[in-house]
This record gives structure tokens, sequence and C-alpha cells, in this order.
């Protein structure tokens, strides 16, 4: 029989664990079609905003930061397409993965929406896993079903064309 000194067996197990806890780090819970993870954006002015108030409504979740350059490209054309069918029952959630030493930052670029804004505070959001690519955004139907799943899509930034073929549609449907 193979005998491996302990401390093979501990540096094996310590690799095992750290494997686990990457692995669990970059876990979500989306599944195109079944109910979005619950979430809630805390507003720069204190107000929470929680997916689950906005049944009956379109909502995409989106995820930036005032450093990240695609991020700068996405938001103007978010934030245009949240004006143009906010009254067809479109809601965008903006969460900020900025740290609060740039809050001043945040508001400034926030000014510049017409959509809310908070600070995400933890980039790991339980049901969505860790946010580590900027900008996703993930798009939630009338019935709080998640429709699209922005980690599954290359390059994950919104475009026209994907608004268009994506939310338009839901936005016709109405509740």
């Amino acid at each position: 029989m193979f005998k491996l000194p302990i401390t093979h067996l501990h540096r094996i197990g310590i690799l095992l664990m750290l494997c686990l806890l990457a692995q669990t780090a970059f876990a979500n819970d989306l599944v195109v079609g079944q109910p979005a993870p619950a979430i809630t954006l805390n507003t720069l002015d204190g107000k929470p905003i929680a997916l689950h108030d906005l049944r009956g409504k379109v909502v995409i979740l989106t995820f930036w930061a005032t450093w990240c350059d695609p991020c700068r490209e996405e938001l103007p054309l978010l934030s245009r397409y949240a004006s143009e069918h906010a009254n067809e029952g479109l809601v965008v959630l903006g969460f900020s993965l900025d740290e609060p030493d740039n809050l001043d930052q945040v508001r400034k670029v926030a000014g510049t929406l017409n959509f809310p804004v908070g600070l995400l505070g933890d980039p790991h959001v339980p049901g969505y896993g860790r946010i580590w690519h900027l900008p996703v955004s993930f798009i939630v139907d009338r019935d709080g079903k998640l429709v699209d799943n922005g980690w599954k899509e290359n390059p994950p930034a919104l475009t026209q064309q994907r608004l268009d073929q994506v939310v338009t549609p839901l936005l016709s449907h109405a509740p």
C-alpha cells in the first residue's frame, strides 16, 4: 500500500479546501426561467429597493464601478434606455462596486443616470456569486424570473442590440 507522509496529506487537504473555497466564491444560483435570487439596492440616499417589491416590472440589475472603462461606456446607454422605457414598466438598479472612499465619484456618476444607484459593499452577492467582471447585468421579467444571465454573455456588457432583443419584448407584455 502507498503511504504519503502526513505533511503531503496535509498539503493535499489544504489544496482541496482552497479549490472548494474558490468554487464557492464563484458559485451562483442563477437559472434562466427560475425566480431571480433576492437582492436589495440600498440607494445613495438610504432608500432600500428590494427586487421582490418590483414584481410586475421588468428589472435590470447592473453591476459597475467608476474605475471600469466598459462601465463608463455602458451606463449612458442604459440610462437612456431606462428613461425611454420607464413608462412601460422598466426599472434599472445600479450596484456600484466602488469603495466608500470613492463615494463622491459614485455620486457624480449617479447624478448623470436616470436610475437609482447604491454601493454594493461586498462583491460576494448571495445567489449571484462573486461579482468579479464588470460590467455585468441580469434581467428579470415581470414575474420575478431570471430572463438573462449576464455571466453567460460574451462580452457581459449590455449593448443596444441586446437590450432590443431581450428587454424590449418583455416590456411589450403588460403585467
